[in-house]
C-alpha cells in the first residue's frame, strides 16, 4: 500500500507531518506537498510552467519532496511518475481550520483529493476545527486520521468519492464518535477592505472575520458542533438532477 501524503499549507506545516507519522505504520508513506502556502487556491492546475521540485525532509526525519506546484498539481505530479511507484491512495491535511459547506470550492486541502479521485486513485482530506492555527494540538486528530484511512483501506471507498474528514479540536477521549454527515452551510462575513494608493493604484482587499458554519443536524458543521468527527463523502459530479427535470418543462422549440 503505498500512500501520498499532502496539504495546502506547505511542506513546513505542523498537519502534514502530523498526518504522515499518523499513517506511517499503515504503509509506504511517500510526502509531496507544496513548497508555500496555498490556503484558498480552490482546484488549481498548473499547464506549461516549470515547477522547482526540491528533495528535503519533515522536521522529524522523514524524505520529502517540496514543489512550486499547487496541492492538485502535486497529486497530478506524483501520479503521473514523479514519484517511482503507483500511489493507491492519497490523504490531504491536517488543514487547521475546518473545510465545511462551500469551503470545498476553496479549500486547497480538499481539492487535493478531488485530484486524486480524478486520476482514479481514492482521496480523504482531513482538517481540524480549531478558531487559529497557533498552539493547535494535532495528536488527536492524527488519531483519527489513523482510524478513518484503516477503514477506508478495509472497506474501499466508493469509486469516484472522495471523504471529507473533519474533526474537532477537542483530546482524543472528549471526541464523541463518528458521524457520517453531508455539506451544511457556511456564513461567510467577509467585508472589502480600502488600502491607501501606491503608484496611482487603487488597492482593495477581502477581510472580514472568520466564516461560521450553521449546525443543523445531520451535516458536517452539525457534527463538528456535538464533538463528532464529520465524514462527508463528495462526488465531482455538479449536476443538480432536480433541476434538470425543471429545465426539461422549459420550452426548448426554436425560435
Amino acid at each position: 500500500m503505498h500512500i501520498l501524503v499532502t496539504n495546502d499549507d506547505g511542506i513546513e506545516a505542523p498537519g502534514l507531518l502530523a498526518l504522515a507519522q499518523a499513517v506511517l505504520p499503515l504503509g509506504k508513506v511517500s510526502v509531496v506537498a507544496p513548497d508555500r502556502n496555498w490556503s484558498m487556491c480552490g482546484h488549481v492546475k498548473t499547464i506549461h510552467r516549470r515547477l522547482p521540485i526540491t528533495e528535503t525532509h519533515l522536521a522529524d526525519g522523514t524524505p520529502a519532496i517540496a514543489t512550486g506546484g499547487a496541492p492538485s498539481d502535486c497529486v497530478a505530479m506524483a501520479v503521473m511518475g514523479l514519484l517511482p511507484e503507483p500511489v493507491d491512495l492519497v490523504v490531504s491535511g491536517v488543514n487547521p481550520f475546518a473545510n465545511i459547506g462551500h469551503d470545498l470550492t476553496y479549500s486547497g486541502t480538499v481539492t487535493a483529493a478531488m485530484e486524486a479521485v480524478i486520476w482514479g486513485v481514492p482521496g480523504l482530506a482531513f482538517s481540524l476545527d480549531g478558531q487559529t492555527p497557533t498552539g493547535l494540538d494535532y495528536s488527536a486528530c492524527a488519531l483519527v486520521a489513523r482510524e478513518v484511512v484503516q477503514r477506508a483501506l478495509q472497506n474501499g471507498i466508493p469509486a469516484e468519492t472522495l471523504l471529507n474528514v473533519n474533526i474537532p479540536n477537542l483530546p482524543y477521549a472528549e471526541i464523541k464518535g463518528y458521524q457520517i454527515t453531508r455539506q451544511g452551510k457556511r456564513i461567510y462575513r467577509d467585508a472589502l477592505v480600502e488600502h491607501p494608493e501606491e503608484n496611482g493604484l487603487r488597492h482593495l482587499s477581502i477581510g472580514g472575520e472568520p466564516p461560521i458554519g450553521v449546525p443543523e443536524e445531520g451535516t458536517d458543521s452539525g457534527a463538528l458542533a456535538q464533538g463528532c468527527v464529520s465524514i462527508t463523502p463528495i462526488q465531482l459530479d455538479l449536476t443538480a438532477y432536480a433541476a434538470m427535470q425543471t429545465l426539461e418543462k422549459w420550452d426548448w422549440e426554436k425560435n
